[in-house]
């Protein structure tokens, strides 16, 4: 098996080779055919989330040991399994869902993994698709992609399924409001791309990069603005008398700050983006405002369905992806550091 790992954090990605593994109990081995490179990923290589206020969350502290092999979003067909894997057959081609849990506390066992304790998630708690072969836990994470492109398919694990799960969170606005969506990097395109099948709002795309908002509007958004322009919050408060929800993206002070002020009484603003860092928040205005704010992490595994159900169906359109090879993982994180990426890159072994 060869893969592209973090050796050091911080450092740059390193090819390695080991011997392939052998799938145990439940456990099924697909050929990886593909996989979408992630801005989460950033965070894993640099080995820790910005938590504010000088704090770091140190992954290592975690449970996170180098050699690692990232990669969540990944598409493969299966060349192996278990003895106790049923439901499977060599030769499958699959998405897998990776936000996977223990499988035995109450939440799992309730459907609701994206909140167990000890989570086993592909590619952040366990080596994932940087690499030719990987390890899927039980078939039941195995989702068909009939009928679409391996690289598309793969990009709707995390950045799909995330966006999905975010505007479904505010999927009661009506015709006569407005969403505005902070972010037209790839999950927050991916949101552009899904709105129209799950909210009835007129959606605004935010972005300080006048590409992004050009392929946001490609996308089907129905405006966009930028919001560092001192301007901005001004202008829209005038035009729409606030939003009646924001979705940020990026997850970064002036981000977050901005999704908050454009918020009309009984706003809510929607966290998705894990940029880092805090906001001062003034408490009073919450309950003057009528205001709420929601974290929302990916999405569960019915989610995933769901939304492979309306992609298959040709209810969404196709994000913008680009294909590298998998030496180039590295290469794919620093573009995505930079803020190069528009859509998505997806890694091919």
């Amino acid at each position: 098996m060869y893969c592209q790992q973090i050796v050091e954090f911080g450092k740059p990605l390193e090819g390695r080779n080991y011997d392939t593994p052998e799938p145990a109990g439940t456990e099924v081995l697909l050929k990886v055919t593909a996989c979408g490179v992630c801005h989460s990923d950033l965070h894993l290589w640099e080995g820790y989330f910005d938590m504010g206020e000088g704090n770091r969350l140190n992954l290592e502290d975690r449970g996170m040991h180098l050699p690692f092999t990232m990669g969540h979003e990944v598409v493969g067909e299966v060349v192996a399994f278990g003895p106790d894997a049923e439901n499977v057959a060599i030769g499958d081609k699959r998405v897998i869902f990776p936000w996977i849990g223990c499988r035995e506390c109450p939440d799992c066992e309730a459907g609701d993994e994206l909140l167990c304790n000890a989570p086993q998630t592909v590619g952040t708690r366990y080596n994932g698709g940087y690499a030719d072969e990987v390890i899927a836990p039980h078939p039941k994470y195995l989702i068909p992609y009939d009928g679409l492109p391996a690289e598309l398919a793969c990009t709707y694990a995390c950045s799909g399924l995330t966006a999905y799960s975010a505007l479904k969170k505010v999927s009661h606005l009506t015709e006569k409001d407005t969403l505005v969506i902070i972010g037209a990097g790839g999950v927050g395109l991916s949101a552009v791309h899904f709105a129209s099948a799950v909210v009835k709002a007129k959606v605004m795309v935010a972005d300080i990069d006048p590409e992004k908002r050009e392929a946001a509007l490609k996308s089907g958004a129905d405006a966009a603005l930028d919001n560092s322009d001192p301007e901005a919050l001004a202008q829209f408060m005038a035009e729409t008398g606030g939003a009646g929800a924001a979705i940020d993206f990026v997850g970064a002070p002036p981000t977050a700050q901005f999704g908050l002020n454009c918020l009309k009484r009984g706003g809510t603003l929607v966290v998705v983006g894990l940029f880092g860092s805090s906001i001062p928040l003034s408490l009073p205005t919450l309950p003057l405002g009528m205001r709420t704010i929601m974290g929302s992490y990916v999405g569960t595994l019915e989610e995933m369905k769901e939304l492979m159900s309306l992609v298959q169906k040709g209810k969404v359109a196709p994000i913008p992806y680009h294909i590298r090879p998998l030496d180039e993982a590295h290469d794919c994180l620093m573009d995505l550091k930079d803020g190069k990426a528009v859509g998505r890159y997806v890694l091919k072994p």
